[in-house]
């Protein structure tokens, strides 16, 4: 198992290209399902997740290539409607592929997903969207067997916003007979990345970004060619490394109106941020401010960046006090982020983080794909040498970081336990 060795205190210079998008890419692969031949998604980034999202699709019978960073996905020889234990428990979006499936060939069998344990997520909103356009849902020895001859349209209001949900709904009514209307739907970019995939397919779908999409049912989709949009998440993520370290920072090909919320707090942190371009400079203030947060759905300040805002927040002059509003169990990496010796202390789903003048390099256990991230920022803020350990959570979601951090002067290394 691998681990990652910092050893803190260099100031972050320089350029680093963003990375394609994980969260549009996989259900972007998972679309393909319902576009019989062959795909070109491009701007794919090499991670864990979406070697997953590639074995379920092949376990179904899709032919699949990559070359770069580009990712054919050759779908007309599906033929296989369940997705299994062994495959699904590693990665929750692996449950995108039942709404595909059931759309494609009136039923579908699909174990329920697994993912990071950061809280209850159930599908039981995805469930009961499939129950509405027309499905008949069964639960049976850990698996969810759907049948339908084919999907009807259907009004649709989630009781809460949900990514997952809306994604799934959308690509399940795409070939409904009639209109869906989702409402209350979740607007986070992703979902009309692909929505835009969708649409080139042959599918009609409005509203994509706001909180009512409508779709027309439409009798079949066609393979296309598309580049995945940038990654959101990683982009803020180094967006907090050049602050955290007093760095100064170029980061190419993102696109700040994607993360409006995060841009906010940290100009009110004190943090220089110009962009041109997709081209967003990050420089850090003398002093960082410290800024109260409260995570909420898009677009809000997004969940995925709490853990590192708080982790910026550790080295901040004052106190601020951090709301997690999206998931229960989201504040795991308080007890590594308190071996650095960072002052936090939680109640409920809200932490009261006093910024010290300094941290101190520890080895630390990474507990969840952003928590990750999190104990790499408070490791290059440090003194002395970290050691983080399970660094496989990473890998699910950041694409070759220590070797871009690298390249932006951090002393940082993969190494092998």
């Amino acid at each position: 198992m691998d681990k990652l060795v910092i050893k803190g205190g260099k100031k972050l210079a320089g350029e680093v290209r963003i990375s394609g998008s994980k969260n549009a890419s996989l259900p972007i692969f998972v679309a393909t399902i319902l576009a019989p031949g062959l795909n070109r998604i491009g701007n794919v980034p090499f991670l864990r997740d979406i070697n997953t999202t590639i074995k379920v699709l092949e376990s179904l019978g899709a032919i699949i290539e990559g070359n770069g960073n580009l990712v054919k996905i050759d779908s007309a020889g599906i033929h296989n409607h369940e997705a299994t234990y062994d495959l699904v428990k590693t990665m929750r979006a692996s449950v995108l592929v039942l709404g595909p499936l059931l759309a494609r060939f009136g039923k579908a069998r699909v174990s329920l997903p697994g993912g990071c344990a950061i809280g209850a997520r159930p599908i039981n909103l995805h469930l009961k969207g499939l129950q509405a356009l027309g499905a008949e849902i069964n639960l049976e020895h850990g698996y969810v067997e759907a049948e339908a001859k084919r999907l009807k349209g259907a009004r649709i209001n989630f009781d809460i916003s949900t990514v997952g949900g809306t994604e799934h709904l959308m690509m399940a009514a795409a070939t409904a007979k009639g209109e869906t209307v989702l409402e209350n739907a979740a607007r986070e970019p992703e979902i009309d990345d692909l929505a835009q995939v969708l649409n080139l397919m042959g599918a009609h779908i409005e509203g994509a970004g706001t909180d009512t999409i409508r779709i027309q049912g439409v009798n079949e989709l066609s393979p296309v060619s598309y580049s995945v949009m940038p990654d959101r998440i990683e982009a803020g993520t180094f967006m907090i490394a050049a602050a955290i370290t007093g760095g100064d920072v170029k980061i190419l090909g993102m696109k700040p109106e994607h993360l409006d919320a995060l841009i906010f707090k940290l100009q009110d942190a004190g943090v220089e941020i110009t962009s041109r371009d997709n081209v967003v400079r990050v420089k850090a203030p003398r002093k960082l401010r410290s800024i109260n947060i409260k995570t909420r759905p898009y677009p809000g300040f997004p969940t995925d960046m709490q853990a590192q805002f708080m982790a910026l927040m550790c080295v901040a002059d004052g106190a601020s006090v951090i709301s997690e509003n999206i998931f229960e169990n989201r504040f795991m990496h308080v007890s590594e982020l308190l071996r650095f010796g960072a002052d936090i202390t939680t109640e409920g789903n809200s932490a009261t983080v006093k910024g010290v003048k300094k941290l101190s390099g520890a080895p630390v256990m990474a507990t969840d794909l952003r928590a990750s991230a999190s104990l790499i920022l408070a490791g290059l803020a440090a003194d002395n040498i970290t050691e983080i350990s399970r660094i496989y959570h990473l890998d699910r979601g950041y694409e070759s970081i220590e070797k871009k951090l690298a390249g932006l002067g951090a002393d940082i290394q993969r190494i092998k336990e």
